[in-house]
């Protein structure tokens, strides 16, 4: 599940050609500094558990910073990798990063150079893997809600279709870390709402370019889903991702407005900009089934937040801090490699870290994330996904050269489906 190949090497630099695109991707010395200063610890007192040092920032562009940090963990000492964001520089903008299409996957490091971001962080989780139904190929498709400069992308798949750790009791894929128009970042929840209007009857809409309908309903996939299958739309229940694919389906192409044509199957390829095409499963399939060639529709659909300004960005995961407590119920037990957002400062300050996936290294609970967000100056935090994917990346400025600060449990980045940019115009 990796792409190509990043040197892990004590300060090695190991460059490949992404088509015309050239990116330098670097596994930096300064883990050396950090093992050298975790052993030098060993020798000293232990420090107690969930003591967190920074090391100094580095500025990499006029209000974002780049720190190295170690944590103290029961299991050891975990280091980590921290972008810290001042929204409230004029400069200062946050985006979400994808590869031009929702059912599809690229590594953090191009997806930074691609749009020449000073850093980024991997985002939500996503649709890795289809062992439970042989021949359906897996999408690359993201768990959560996400938009993109104000563009709605996509919004969630049923909570019992998701990929990642248990959620949290009261948590749901709606959870969404975004930054609204007011420059202010914030956890939110984003529900679709939306309709298809035909010439009969309105007919509720339950999906927008998700790998995963809810059963008996009725998704529509725009340009922006990408060339990937839809078959896995119409598999799984929303409380079993494993169970069997529905045996009722239905698909009908819209374009300008009239039915162009229909198909007993999901089917896959590029859909045509201006084009919708509608898949249904159980009721919703006998629904779209009443529509004929030439019929008129029209589909409408929003995401809705629980208020504040309109987000310009958006990206799903769990929440783990509000109001600077963990949320109850978070896993305790289980130590891995992950990644995390906070949000300080009235939502004006974003913090972005990634842990190290270096063999040996502990990692941390989600508790222990929580935690350590707080203690970074968090009020609010968010649990984006983790293990392989982690990954977080810089830009010196002036430079070309895309910086992978981490190195991936992997040995190598994993293509994810779409990650948290940073940008800034200084």
């Amino acid at each position: 599940m990796t792409h190509g190949t990043v040197g892990v090497t004590s300060g090695g630099i190991v460059r490949r050609r992404h088509g015309h695109l050239r990116a330098a991707l670097t596994v930096v010395a300064a883990w050396g500094v950090l093992a050298g200063a975790g052993a030098a610890e060993g020798a000293r007192a232990t420090a107690a558990p969930g003591t967190l040092h920074r090391l100094p920032a580095v500025r990499l562009a006029p209000g974002v910073q780049y720190n190295a940090f170690r944590m103290t963990v029961p299991g050891g000492v975990a280091h980590g990798h921290l972008l810290t964001v001042d929204l409230g520089a004029p400069q200062v903008s946050v985006d979400l990063l994808y590869p031009g299409a929702v059912g599809a996957r690229s590594p953090v490091s191009r997806l930074a150079a691609a749009r020449r971001a000073v850093g980024a962080v991997n985002g939500d989780f996503f649709h890795i893997t289809e062992t439970q139904h042989p021949g359906v190929e897996p999408t690359g498709a993201s768990v959560g809600p996400a938009i993109s400069s104000g563009r709605t992308l996509k919004a969630a798949v049923p909570d019992g279709q998701r990929f990642g750790p248990a959620l949290p009791p009261g948590t749901t894929t709606h959870d969404v870390l975004g930054v609204g128009r007011d420059r202010r970042a914030r956890l939110d929840r984003l529900t679709l709402r939306g309709a298809v209007l035909t010439a009969r009857r309105t007919l509720p809409l339950r999906g927008l370019n998700q790998y995963a309908l809810p059963v008996n309903g009725i998704g529509a996939y725009t340009s922006r889903w990408g060339p990937a299958s839809r078959v896995r739309a119409t598999c799984g229940t929303d409380t079993d991702r494993a169970a069997p694919c529905s045996d009722t389906t239905y698909e009908v192409t819209v374009r300008r407005g009239r039915v162009r044509a229909v198909a007993r199957r999901p089917g896959s390829g590029a859909i045509a900009p201006g084009s919708v095409v509608l898949v249904g499963r159980e009721e919703g399939a006998r629904r779209l089934r009443a529509l004929r060639p030439g019929d008129p529709v029209r589909v409408r659909h929003r995401l809705v937040g629980r208020g504040g300004s309109p987000l310009r960005f958006a990206v799903g995961g769990f929440p783990i801090l509000r109001d600077s407590r963990p949320l109850p119920g978070l896993d305790t037990a289980t130590r891995a490699v992950r990644t995390g957002a906070g949000i300080g400062d009235g939502g004006r300050r974003l913090y972005l870290l990634s842990l190290d996936g270096t063999r040996g290294e502990p990692g941390l609970t989600i508790a222990e994330l929580a935690d350590a967000l707080g203690r970074l100056g968090a009020r609010d935090g968010m649990d984006l996904d983790g293990g392989g994917s982690s990954t977080l990346v810089t830009r010196a400025p002036g430079s070309t050269d895309t910086v992978v600060r981490n190195h991936p449990s992997g040995g190598a980045e994993r293509p994810v489906a779409n990650a948290v940019g940073v940008f800034s115009a200084g």
